[in-house]
């Protein structure tokens, strides 16, 4: 039930404001976020049982983020590649953000359902294989959980409303992002059917910060992106007991 929460081209000094929950059972092997050796331009975590990653970011302002699709039925393990590659592709790659899109809409089969947002300076566009074709993503701030952008499920409709708050605010900084992340009390609302039938008893689909043994919030993320083209990254982990991890930090160009 992961959580990005976003504010693109809505802030007078950065062009894009992101803060993401990742949600992953606490078992999967995750490799902190790093510069990746073999790839030193990029900036990002790595899931070490498929090779993705689930949010990145260049020393020349590209990005991405992935969410997966909650759908009854089907889970995706069949899928011949691994939604994590999509950001890895990107973040190595060339080219505008919405031509890219255009181009994975035409083979979704190839992965399990996702949510997509690719970037660039100046640049975002969005895409999920089930049911939402590219396009390039509106000004102003926008939620994305486990359905399409936007999707006013509880936790994504909360985030929202409190992201736009805190833009208002006089004062926008990574601490005040990192406390709305960690949130853990159950927001208000109606659940989908489905969704409700499946987690609802746990609140897991309520909820911004995960705590739970065996599923949860392994680690909270805030990038800014200044119009200046400078990039601050920090990722915050944790444990199966919502303890603090560990945190990886940068900023560049210096």
């Amino acid at each position: 039930m992961c959580l990005i929460l976003f504010a693109w081209q809505a802030h007078p000094r950065y062009e894009l404001l992101l803060a993401a929950n990742r949600d992953e059972f606490h078992a999967r092997p995750t490799a902190p976020a790093a510069f990746w050796p073999e790839q030193p331009d990029i900036l990002a975590g790595r899931d070490l049982e498929a090779g993705g990653t689930w949010l990145g970011v260049t020393r020349d302002g590209r990005f991405a983020a992935l969410t997966n699709y909650r759908e009854s039925g089907r889970t995706g393990r069949s899928a011949p590649r691994s939604r994590g590659l999509l950001v890895n592709d990107w973040l190595v790659g060339a080219g505008a953000p919405l031509e890219a899109a255009r181009r994975l809409a035409t083979d979704g089969d190839a992965y399990g359902g996702y949510n997509l947002l690719l970037g660039r300076p100046g640049e975002l566009a969005y895409l999920s294989n089930r049911g939402a074709g590219p396009r390039a993503v509106a000004a102003g701030v926008h939620g994305l959980s486990n359905h399409l952008l936007d999707t006013a499920w509880p936790k994504v409709r909360a985030g929202r409303e409190r992201l736009q708050a805190l833009l208002a605010s006089a004062h926008v900084d990574t601490e005040r992002l990192f406390d709305l992340l960690a949130d853990a009390a159950p927001t208000e609302g109606t659940l989908p059917d489905g969704v409700a039938a499946r987690l609802a008893p746990d609140n897991l689909a309520r909820q911004l910060f995960i705590r739970s043994p065996v599923y949860g919030t392994r680690c909270s993320t805030v990038l800014l992106i200044e119009r200046s083209g400078r990039v601050q990254f920090e990722e915050r982990r944790f444990d199966a007991d919502a303890r603090p991890a560990g945190t990886t930090r940068h900023a560049f160009p210096a």
